[in-house]
């Protein structure tokens, strides 16, 4: 199959993300004229009088939308190019945040801080402020990809059914460790987690913004700087090593940085699985392994279906809303069960 022009790559995302961004914020339980949210634009530009607007669109957009639409290009960002970059560290295309048990490790860490932090982590809480939860949800999420990393890697290899199997045992050690907290938690803590788990972006804000926004921008900045090191990685770390790449500290630095962004976007958004599977899967058919432009286009794809899949989270039952959780599961459930049925992965090998 052939490629993709680059350039028409980046332009089409480019126009796609700003049409599905526009139509985001003004489409929900209360439509908003497009004139009243190019008013608001204007106005936030200082080029029109706030007078001139209603202030329910006001509210509506700046107090609920924007940042509900930032936290969502932000952690679909995040979520997409974390999954780029653990494909090509494991050299295993299916590893993704979520199956592996990244995401559902982040997710205990954060469970812990919302069931625990007013008691047995009280000091960690009044410590660390409202930094207590990502942080807590990072070290976790590091922790589960070093043991993972561990068991699934022989010899320098990575075998594919064996990480998957630790994935399986590390998600279901994580989700007994959340059911136990769960039956800790009191009626209040019950509620928030209950919608919490399903993943969603109901509840995002300015100050959630401002709180994981360093920790989901900085690994998206620094993955691209290591797409040549993931080249040599995808040709064995011998190779790696030869080409002149230090593969212990890159190894340490991507699993570092991917459970820093995943880890931060759990703490917010709950467990939303499958997109770091799915982005890259798709534009590797565009544009191939190459991890110079498969890094940053699964950054800007990845924004662009979790602001898409949230809008029709917000939409498709209005006024109520579905967890965008269940959203990405009903996209990802059947493409991953259409990658093990290729005959590439029906045999126990590795990669």
């Amino acid at each position: 199959m052939s490629r993709v022009n680059p350039l028409w790559m980046w332009l089409l995302f480019a126009a796609l993300l700003l049409l599905t961004s526009a139509w985001s914020l003004i489409t929900g339980a209360l439509d908003i004229p497009t004139q009243q949210l190019l008013n608001v634009i204007q106005q936030s530009l200082g080029w029109t009088p706030s007078s001139t607007i209603p202030i329910h669109f006001q509210i509506t957009l700046m107090e609920f939308r924007l940042p509900r639409l930032l936290l969502a290009l932000l952690v679909g960002a995040a979520l997409a190019i974390s999954g780029a970059a653990i494909q090509g560290l494991f050299r295993n295309p299916l590893a993704d945040p979520g199956l592996i048990g990244v995401s559902s490790g982040a997710a205990l860490g954060a469970v812990l801080i919302i069931v625990l932090g007013d008691t047995l982590l009280s000091h960690w809480s009044f410590f660390a402020g409202r930094w207590a939860l990502p942080i807590t949800a990072f070290i976790f999420g590091l922790l589960t990809t070093l043991i993972i990393y561990r068991i699934g890697t022989r010899g320098g290899y990575t075998q594919v059914s064996t990480l998957l199997l630790a994935g399986i045992a590390m998600n279901a050690i994580a989700g007994a460790g959340t059911g136990v907290l769960t039956y800790l938690a009191d009626d209040t803590q019950l509620r928030s987690l209950t919608f919490w788990s399903m993943g969603s972006l109901a509840k995002a804000s300015w100050l959630d913004l401002k709180v994981v926004a360093p920790f989901i921008i900085l690994p998206i900045v620094i993955l691209p700087f290591l797409s040549n090191a993931l080249n040599g990685f995808l040709m064995g770390e011998s190779v790696a090593s030869h080409l002149g790449f230090s593969v212990r500290w890159t190894k340490r630095l991507i699993i570092v940085l991917t459970s820093l962004a995943v880890g931060a976007a759990v703490s917010v958004t709950g467990v939303i699985g499958f997109l770091g599977l799915v982005v890259p899967h798709l534009l590797r058919i565009l544009v191939g392994p190459d991890h110079r432009l498969l890094l940053p286009a699964s950054a800007l794809c990845g924004a662009l279906l979790l602001a898409l899949a949230d809008m029709l989270a917000r939409t498709v039952v209005a006024p109520a809303e579905l967890p965008i959780g269940l959203i990405m599961a009903l996209i990802g459930g059947p493409f991953f069960m259409s990658l093990l049925l290729k005959p590439s992965f029906a045999s126990n090998r590795t990669l």
